[in-house]
């Protein structure tokens, strides 16, 4: 569809949303919060990874559970997909306007929900593909359709909704307040920050609504069971039905508290459908609504009184002059910006996906009574509204100490953050005093409110390089950053993770004798790796029966993690000081 055309959806193109003379410019902001608080829910992920690998156990995970790993990498195939999304969008959003972009979003977000409600719902009714092929493998292989149709839904529809929603208020706020540039994009973005704080709280809740526990078949002592190919199972009426074993390490972990014993498979419901179900209808109608409210400014309008910066050595970097989305891919500047995004969500990204699950297996062991399932479910919902307060605080406070000296702020703060929280697991596990947990949680908080101001001032940072002209096409290519972060980031976290994991399991196995194993988890210790990945042995099980004083080894599995992100970072900060005023050969000619 082209500009001018009367076609059907004509009436969503740009010339058709031109503001009169009398346009209140302050319209255009809450349509742009909106629209952003509505993708912004990305950031809650980490909410639905405990009930996701709980579809089937739904206290804890069974055998055919989906794994943690599978899981968020849905949350990474969404984050690819707004970056390629975004990084054609951006062209399209310059020819046929904000308002087209926002509606295809809302169909493709709210379309991505109900998608992964189907997804869900196949996986609780336990509906596979079994597919033969002799050539490769004697046994067969099990396709779960349900995962497929969640990374189709909410990762690729999904995401590509998230990145047209992403960049199609950002050229036209900054367009709107060429004035405050920072404060324009902050107010945008930072509705994606707040989307994960409201989308938390409804989440919980709906989850809460749509739960039941699954039949309880008593006490652990009170029950004879039976372990096949790694799985539990109990003889219940003549026929063996699959279950899963609650410990009390486990009850802190359980969205919904219940009692330590035995549960069978298959006979509850985590409530992820329904929720899923329900978000996608809400999502769309709302942003729907913000898409048709958007209007962008006549030609060559500016702020009554207002006029550019003159040239000082605090507007260096600001020009006056722009680039086009073709020559801004041929400039160093782009490319160190490229770096100093990506290396930023990066860090951040990576811990945002597993936020609750990390914060549980931290300070859980150590501190049980304070660290539930409820603090860690409150400790995702802060970092949303650090991350929320951040974009506006950040990007508005770059308008006054420059886009340049922001980021040096935050790579070089950032570093040392990153670095003090495996100190603070190390004597965590050694001496679990609440401090530690403040030192963390404090660390965290204001790392986030750098990881979200990161996000919020690279479209200004963009402008001031760039120009403002085709800032909207550049920002969409720039945010391919941010699919290649999508996919560091989780690899980073979730790697690490596992074999830390590993690690500790065998470890701790070491300190059991072969007997003991046998009685405790119905099967030789050779059997040890198809235990685990039935999730019959875990850390959680196995710190039952060691001796006292044993650290639990869950404390540490992040910390190389951390180290890695503090890495990442000293690169981004080193990219940072190298961008400067681009070369005069790539301005346009006006």
């Amino acid at each position: 569809m082209n500009k001018g055309s009367d076609g059907f959806f004509s009436f969503l193109l740009k010339d058709r949303i031109v503001a009169g003379p009398n346009f209140n410019r302050w319209w255009v902001p809450p349509a742009s919060i909106s629209i952003h608080l509505c993708i912004g829910s990305v950031y809650a992920w980490s909410v639905f990874n405990p009930p996701l690998i709980r579809e089937l156990g739904v206290v804890v995970s069974a055998a055919d559970d989906w794994s943690l790993s599978s899981v968020v990498w849905i949350f990474s195939v969404a984050i690819v997909a707004l970056g390629l999304a975004a990084s054609i969008a951006g062209k399209w959003l310059e020819e046929v306007g904000p308002r087209m972009v926002g509606f295809v979003a809302a169909c493709c977000w709210g379309g991505g929900f109900l998608i992964g409600a189907l997804g869900i719902y196949l996986q609780e009714q336990g509906v596979q593909i079994t597919l033969s092929l002799p050539m490769f493998s004697e046994e067969p292989l099990i396709l779960s359709i349900g995962l497929y149709l969640l990374y189709l839904g909410y990762g690729v529809i999904g995401g590509i909704g998230l990145g047209l929603g992403y960049v199609s208020p950002v050229s036209t706020l900054i367009r709107w307040f060429p004035d405050r540039r920072g404060m324009a994009t902050g107010m945008a973005i930072m509705g994606f920050g707040g989307g994960a704080m409201i989308a938390k709280v409804t989440i919980d809740r709906l989850l809460a609504k749509f739960y039941k526990v699954p039949e309880f078949l008593g006490e652990i002592d009170s029950v004879n069971l039976i372990t096949e190919g790694g799985r539990r199972f109990v003889d219940v009426s003549g026929a063996l039905v699959e279950v899963v074993v609650v410990t009390v390490n486990d009850i802190a972990k359980m969205i919904v508290p219940g009692d330590p014993g035995v549960y069978i498979v298959g006979t509850g419901s985590s409530g992820a459908a329904q929720t899923f179900l329900f978000l996608g209808i809400v999502y769309f109608i709302i942003m729907t609504i913000a898409a048709f409210s958007y209007r962008v400014p006549p030609e060559g309008w500016a702020p009554k009184g207002w006029s550019p910066p003159k040239d000082s050595k605090k507007t260096r970097l600001i020009t006056k002059n722009n680039v086009h989305i073709d020559q801004a891919l041929k400039t160093p500047q782009f490319y160190f910006l490229w770096i100093v995004l990506c290396f930023n969500v990066t860090a951040g990204i990576g811990v945002i996906g597993v936020a609750k699950t990390m914060m549980i297996e931290i300070f859980t062991p150590s501190l049980p009574a304070i660290v539930t399932a409820g603090f860690a479910g409150t400790y995702v919902l802060m970092i949303s509204v650090f991350n929320m307060v951040g974009r506006i605080f950040w990007a508005s406070m770059s308008d006054f100490i420059g886009r340049k000296t922001t980021y040096f702020i935050f790579f070089s703060l950032g570093i040392l953050l990153y670095l003090s929280i495996p100190f603070t697991a190390k004597a965590m596990s050694v001496s679990p005093v609440v401090t530690y947990l403040i030192l963390f949680y404090a660390a965290s908080m204001i790392i986030f409110t750098m990881y979200g101001g990161g996000f919020a001032t690279i479209p200004a940072y963009l402008a001031d390089i760039f120009g403002t002209k085709y800032v909207g096409g550049i920002h969409g290519r720039l945010l391919t950053a941010w699919s290649t972060a999508g996919v560091l980031g989780p690899v980073a976290i979730t790697q690490l993770r596992q074999g830390s994991m590993e690690n500790a399991i065998e470890n701790l196995v070491s300190k059991i004798s072969p007997e003991k194993f046998q009685e405790i988890y119905g099967a030789p210790i050779e059997q040890l790796s198809l235990l685990v990945k039935q999730k019959t042995v875990t850390i959680s099980s196995l710190m039952q029966h060691m001796p006292e004083g044993t650290i639990n080894p869950s404390t540490t599995l992040y910390n190389s993690t951390m180290y890695a992100m503090a890495g990442l970072l000293a690169i981004a900060f080193v990219a940072n000081l190298l961008i400067g005023p681009v070369d005069k050969k790539h301005h346009m000619k006006e």
